[in-house]
C-alpha cells in the first residue's frame, strides 16, 4: 500500500515517530530482520539523515522554526520543529542491497530487534516504507533539500549532501529578518548589478566543454528564468569540479543568496575571496564586492570597508563598489570620506541611491544647503510625499538642521542685556582657577585630543554593565541661588553597555530595591529630572570629536594630579551628539560648550563643565550648567580602573524658574546582564 495524501501523512506520523524512536537506540552495526511468509528479508543496516540548527544573523538560536525536508531518494517529505536551542534532526533507516519488494500475506509476521525494543506488524512497515526505509540506493550520495521558516524572518533554503559518509550531515541555517534594512543595498539590487557581469565564466577554453554547458544552463535558470533553486545544483556541480573558476563560484554564491541560502552564499563568496588572497595574480572585483555587501548586512561597516577598497583595486571605476564603500564609510561615521567617495561613485555612473547616501553624509560633513541640493537630485522632481520613508526622514533632518542654524544665528544677533557677557569658552580664557598655568601655544592640543579619544574609546569598550547607589537632591532656587524647596530620593542606578554600528550606546535605568524600573518623583511638583551622565564623555570619543572645536588653555592641579584644561564648543552643523531638553509639550536638541580637565598622565577625564552653546529662547531656556566630578572605580575581577561620575550638579534657568539637581554616586558594582529581565515599566512615566 502506497499512501501519498497529506491527511494520510498526518495519520501515519505517530507510527513513524514510534519507529524512529525504536531505532535510535540501536548502534549502526545492529541489524533487524523482517521475514514474511515465503518472502525475502530486510536487514536494517543503519541510519542516514540530517541534523542541524537554525540561527539568526548574530548566531542566536531560533526555537520554534519549521524545517521542511525533502530528498533525492524518494523518501517522504518531512516537517520538523526546532527545539529551544534551535536544533532539529531527521533520520532515515536504510536496508542492505538485498532489499526486494515484499509480498505480504495475511499471516502478518512481526518485526523484532535483537534488543527487543518492541514490535510492529510487517504490513505497517511496508505501508510506511517510503517514509523511512531506503533501498539499495543508500550506498550512493544522498542530498537533502531543507527549507526553514518562522514568522518575522525570510524563508531560508539549503542543499546538503552526506557524501556517502554513512553519517548524518550537519548543517546550520541562518534566518534573516523579514524586512530588509532600507539603509543597505538590497539583495535584489546586488544580484541585478553583479550577476550579469558573470554570464561568461571567463575566456573561451577556461572551462571544459561539458562544464561550460552546465554553467550556461545554470546561468539561464538563474538569470533568464528566475529559478535559483534549479540553478544552484548546476552551478554547484561546476564550482566543485572547477574550484579555480572565481566567476563560477561568485555566480553560485549569488544564486544561493537569491534562493535564500545565506550560509552557503557567504561561504562560497568567502572561498572566492580567499583564493584571490592566496594568489594576487588572480583578480576579480565581483566576489569582493558581493562579500562586502554581505558583511555590511551583518552591520559591521568597519570589516566591510576593506573588501570594497580591494574590489576598487581591481576595478577603480566600479560605480557600485564606490557607492557601497561610501555607504559603509557613512555607517562608520567617516562622513567626509563618504561624501567624497559617493561623489566619485556618481561621476562613475552610480544610480539615484548614491544621491540619497551623499545627502545623508552632507548632513554631517557639509551644510544643510549642500545636503538639500543632493536630495533634490535624488528626488528628480518627485513629490516629497511619494518618496520612501528613509528619504522623507532625510528631508526632515535637513529641515531641522536649517531651523537650528537659523535659531543659532538669531541668538547670536540678538542684543545681550547690558552688562551681561555671553559665554565663550573657546575665546575667553577660564577665570578663577586656582593654580592655573596658561599655555604658551597649541602644540599640546592635537596629541592630547588623540590620547583623550583613545582613553574614552577604551572606557566604553571595556566598561562592564554597572550598578551604583544614586542619591538625588532636587531643589528650587530663589534669585540669590539659595534652595527654597528640596526633594531627596535614592535609587539603584544601572548602566548597561550595548554597542551599535555607530559606537557605544549606554542605556541607563533607575530601579527600586526590588529591581523594578522607576522614575524619580518631582515633575508634578515642578522639579526637574536629569540623567545620562555616564554618556557625557562621548563628545570626546574619537568618533565624535569632529563635531566640536577645541582649544588648549593650560594646566591646573586637581586633587594632586596635573590636568590639561581644554575648552570645547559643539558645531551644530556637524555634531552627532547633543543633549535633549524636554517639557510637557515639546522637546528640543541643545548644543553645549565647556571645559574639560584631562589627567596629564592617564588622559582620563577628571572634571567636566558644560553650558549652553546659546540660549534657546523658543523654549525659554536661558542657562543650563552641568558640572561633573569623576572618580576612579575598581571592580573585582577586572584589571585597571574606570573613571565614572561621582558628583553631578545641574543648574537651570528656565522661563523665570531656577532649578538645581545634585547627584551622588557610590557603591559601584558589576551588574549581571541576566538581571536585566527584572526591569519592568517605570512606576511613574515622565
Amino acid at each position: 500500500m502506497f499512501v501519498d495524501s497529506r491527511m494520510a501523512r498526518r495519520a501515519l506520523r505517530p507510527l513513524l515517530a514510534f519507529l524512529i524512536i525504536s531505532f535510535c537506540f540501536l548502534p549502526a552495526s545492529l541489524m533487524g530482520q523482517l521475514n514474511s511468509a515465503g518472502g525475502p528479508g530486510i536487514f536494517i543496516q543503519g541510519a542516514r539523515g540530517v541534523v542541524g540548527k537554525v540561527v539568526t544573523l548574530t548566531g542566536d538560536p531560533i526555537p520554534g522554526a519549521m524545517v521542511e525536508i525533502t530528498n533525492n531518494f524518494g523518501g517522504q517529505f518531512r516537517l520538523v520543529t526546532t527545539g529551544r536551542g534551535g536544533e532539529f534532526s531527521s533520520q532515515y533507516l536504510y536496508a542492505d542491497k538485498a532489499y526486494q519488494p515484499l509480498t505480504i500475506n495475511s499471516a502478518q509476521p512481526q518485526y523484532t530487534t535483537s534488543s527487543a525494543q518492541g514490535s510492529v506488524s510487517a504490513m505497517d512497515i511496508w505501508s510506511d516504507s517510503n517514509d523511512f526505509l531506503l533501498d539499495n540506493r543508500s550506498a550512493g550520495e544522498i542530498t537533502f533539500i531543507l527549507a526553514a521558516s518562522k514568522k518575522g524572518y525570510r524563508k531560508a533554503y539549503k542543499l546538503a549532501s552526506d557524501n556517502q559518509s554513512g553519517k548524518s550531515v550537519s548543517v546550520v541555517i541562518t534566518l534573516r529578518p523579514a524586512r530588509e534594512d532600507p539603509a543597505l543595498l538590497s539583495e535584489a539590487d546586488l544580484v541585478k548589478a553583479v550577476a550579469p557581469r558573470l554570464r561568461e565564466p571567463g575566456s573561451p577554453g577556461d572551462l571544459p566543454t561539458k562544464d561550460m554547458k552546465v554553467y550556461t544552463r545554470g546561468v539561464q535558470e538563474f538569470l533568464d528564468h528566475n529559478h535559483p533553486d534549479r540553478a544552484v545544483p548546476l552551478l554547484d556541480r561546476v564550482a566543485k569540479r572547477d574550484a579555480a573558476c572565481l566567476r563560477c563560484r561568485t555566480m553560485l554564491g549569488l544564486a544561493e543568496l537569491s534562493w535564500g541560502d545565506w550560509d552557503d552564499a557567504r561561504a562560497e563568496l568567502g572561498e572566492a575571496v580567499n583564493a584571490m588572497t592566496a594568489d594576487q595574480h588572480v583578480g576579480l572585483a565581483e566576489p569582493l564586492l558581493a562579500y562586502g555587501v554581505l558583511v555590511s548586512e551583518e552591520h559591521d561597516p568597519a570589516r566591510a570597508i576593506p573588501y570594497f577598497q580591494e574590489a576598487l583595486r581591481y576595478s577603480p571605476r566600479d560605480a557600485l563598489a564606490l557607492q557601497e564603500l561610501g555607504r559603509a564609510e557613512g555607517q562608520y561615521l567617516r562622513w567626509d570620506a563618504a561624501s567624497e567617495t559617493l561623489k566619485s561613485a556618481l561621476a562613475a555612473g552610480a544610480g539615484p541611491d548614491a544621491h540619497l547616501l551623499r545627502a545623508e553624509a552632507l548632513l554631517w560633513a557639509g551644510t544643510a544647503d549642500e545636503a538639500q541640493a543632493e536630495l533634490d537630485l535624488y528626488r528628480n522632481g518627485q513629490d516629497l510625499k511619494r518618496l520612501s520613508p528613509r528619504a522623507r526622514n532625510v528631508a526632515a533632518r535637513i529641515a531641522a538642521k536649517k531651523k537650528d542654524a537659523a535659531a543659532f544665528a538669531a541668538a547670536n544677533a540678538r542684543p545681550k542685556p547690558r552688562g551681561e557677557r555671553p559665554l565663550d569658552y573657546l575665546n575667553n580664557p577660564p577665570q578663577g582657577l586656582a593654580g592655573f598655568e596658561p599655555a604658551r601655544d597649541q602644540s599640546l592640543l592635537a596629541p592630547t585630543l588623540a590620547a583623550l579619544g583613545q582613553s574614552t574609546d577604551d572606557l566604553f569598550k571595556n566598561l562592564p554593565n554597572t550598578s551604583s547607589t544614586e542619591k538625588i537632591r532636587q531643589e528650587k532656587l530663589n534669585r540669590a541661588g539659595q534652595a527654597q524647596t528640596s526633594l531627596d530620593q535614592e535609587f539603584r542606578y544601572l548602566c548597561l553597555m550595548p554597542t551599535s554600528p555607530w559606537g557605544p550606546t549606554p542605556d541607563e535605568y533607575r530601579t527600586d530595591s526590588s529591581g523594578e524600573a522607576v522614575a524619580p518623583r518631582g515633575l508634578s511638583e515642578n522639579f526637574m529630572l536629569t540623567s545620562g551622565f555616564v554618556s557625557s564623555p562621548l563628545v570626546f570619543h574619537h568618533l565624535y570629536q569632529d563635531g566640536s572645536k577645541f582649544r588648549y588653555w593650560g594646566q591646573q592641579k586637581i586633587n594632586g594630579s596635573m590636568a590639561y584644561v581644554i575648552a570645547f564648543a559643539q558645531v551644530p552643523a556637524r555634531a552627532r551628539l547633543c543633549s535633549s531638553f524636554r517639557t510637557a509639550t515639546t522637546s528640543q536638541d541643545v548644543f553645549v560648550q565647556g571645559l574639560v580637565w584631562v589627567d596629564a598622565s592617564s588622559y582620563r577625564i577628571l572634571r567636566l563643565k558644560t553650558d549652553l552653546l546659546n540660549p534657546v529662547p523658543q523654549l525659554g531656556l536661558n542657562k543650563q550648567t552641568t558640572e561633573i566630578n569623576f572618580q576612579e572605580v575598581h571592580f573585582a575581577g577586572l584589571e585597571g580602573g574606570f573613571w565614572l561620575p561621582q558628583e553631578v550638579t545641574v543648574t537651570l534657568d528656565w522661563s523665570g524658574r531656577r532649578l538645581r539637581n545634585k547627584h551622588e554616586y557610590s557603591d559601584f558594582k558589576v551588574f549581571k546582564v541576566e538581571q536585566k529581565n527584572k526591569i519592568g515599566a517605570p512606576k511613574e512615566n515622565p
